[in-house]
């Protein structure tokens, strides 16, 4: 079946009204929010990878491994984010470019980052996503949208274990303990 040019056309501009609850405000308020929130994830998503690709020492495979783990459950999130902002009306990330706009977490684009240099700046980005997460957080609050600070929380709880985990891998043994 051919469809004629100026009814594809039409269904491109053609508004997604996804039934909300929410107040215009509102959906414009927390897809907005986890549009943005979505950008750093894939941030943080991308460095993770790539420091697990370029871990060297000899903490390789542990750091390596640790990387992967970590990756997977920030990866996991982005499915829920982008679904969490449909479905209360709004829309979210749409490109790469768009997340290259928006994001607020730093690329590493270096040649070669010590294992430790990796992990303390991963720890940071996530403590970064927390804070982010938790402004994300306050405003489902004053929205009343219980669902996503719901899921916040959870994702809040992650990413606390992922700060203690790179930060317990980097923490310096005093000499003589």
């Amino acid at each position: 079946m051919h469809m004629k040019p100026e009814s594809a056309k039409a269904r491109r501009k053609a508004p997604l009204n996804t039934p909300s609850i929410f107040s215009d405000n509102a959906i414009k308020d927390i897809a907005g929010a986890l549009t943005v929130l979505l950008a750093d994830v894939f941030a943080v998503y991308v460095k993770t990878k790539n420091f697990h690709w370029h871990m060297s020492g000899p903490h390789f495979r542990d750091y390596h491994l640790l990387l992967d783990e970590q990756g997977m459950q920030i990866f996991n999130m982005t499915d829920d984010i982008a679904e969490r902002a449909r479905k209360v009306g709004g829309t979210t990330l749409r490109s790469t470019g768009q997340i290259a706009k928006l994001q607020r977490i730093l690329d590493n684009d270096a040649d070669y980052v010590t294992p430790e240099d990796m992990l303390a700046e991963l720890r940071d980005d996530n403590l970064q996503l927390i804070r982010s997460m938790q402004e994300v957080h306050d405003l489902c609050d004053e929205h009343n949208d219980v669902a996503t600070a719901s899921l916040l929380e959870n994702w809040i709880d992650e990413t606390e274990r992922r700060v203690w985990f790179l930060f317990e891998a980097t923490r310096q043994v005093p000499q003589g303990a």
